[in-house]
């Protein structure tokens, strides 16, 4: 639980981060306007065509920002509110995500350069559970879209079919349609974006795209961003110091030693951090 002076901290920073935000899109739509006036003027069509594109530019940088924007003002209104009743839990900068999308479930995962998932943001527990599922099982939406670079939708029947293992698994979850994008900056996929249970006809419009793109650049990679997503970033650093630990005492490689410790989760019906956890103080050993 956050304390009353980090909370009107966060709830600051996301009002500055939010007008930082709302200055870039003015600025950017400004030169957007610009080129497109000179592509008006333009002698040739060459030149037409060149300020186009630079419009286009612009036009799409601005609407990044504004939607960052919104993200960052939705966070701050609900985190004002709860810090001035306290009667529920501190609001997750997930949540709003999650909202954009017209569900309660949404999930951020971040990947290393084997695509490794490194850390998990979610907006509830079902969305957790899921990524959680992922990491175990090693399969599932975020995976693919991190490894197509591409937008992976599956429901119903195709959920089973795709994905043998996360399927079912996801629909105990009470899932029934899972979507995940990739968050990527120049030809750099740094993780994915998932959600379960959208609103009909999130997926298939921009909304989706736009929401991991002003993520990806504003939040995660962006300077005036926030990387921790407001301190609900979990890492995975403790899943791979007990991986370290497991590799040693078994002597095998860390990969191995890796699945080991999702294998023993999932059949526990626990997360891997829990198993992590008890290895590292020793309650734990594998083999």
């Amino acid at each position: 639980m956050a304390t009353e002076s980090g909370a009107q901290d966060s709830t600051a920073s996301a009002q500055r981060k939010a007008a930082v935000a709302r200055a870039r899109s003015a600025h950017e739509t400004a030169r957007a306007e610009h080129h497109e006036k000179l592509a008006g003027e333009a002698a040739s069509e060459v030149l037409r065509d060149m300020h186009l594109r630079i419009a286009e530019v612009h036009r799409s940088t601005a609407a990044c920002h504004l939607t960052a924007a919104r993200l960052q003002e939705s966070y701050s209104t609900r985190l004002a509110n709860w810090s001035a009743a306290r009667d529920t839990p501190r609001p997750l900068f997930m949540a709003g995500v999650a909202e954009a999308c017209g569900t309660n479930s949404a999930a951020l995962t971040l990947v290393g350069a084997t695509l490794d998932q490194l850390a998990l943001a979610a907006s509830d527990e079902p969305s957790r559970a899921a990524q959680e599922l992922e990491f175990l099982l090693g399969e599932g939406p975020a995976r693919d879209a991190t490894q197509g670079v591409c937008l992976v939708t599956a429901s119903g029947l195709a959920l089973r079919d795709r994905w043998p293992g996360y399927g079912p698994a996801v629909g105990e979850l009470g899932i029934g349609e899972v979507a995940a994008v990739p968050l990527s900056l120049s030809g750099t996929c740094v993780g994915a974006l998932a959600v379960f249970d959208p609103a009909p006809g999130v997926v298939d419009s921009a909304t989706f795209t736009d929401l991991a793109d002003a993520i990806t650049r504003s939040m995660i990679l962006g300077t005036d961003g926030d990387p921790g997503l407001y301190d609900d970033l979990d890492l995975r650093a403790l899943v791979h110091q007990a991986a370290g630990m497991v590799s040693v005492q078994l002597d095998c490689s860390v990969p191995d030693a890796l699945e080991m410790i999702k294998a023993h989760a999932f059949a526990e019906g626990v997360s891997a951090h829990a198993v992590a956890d008890r290895i590292v103080r020793g309650l734990l050993c594998l083999g």
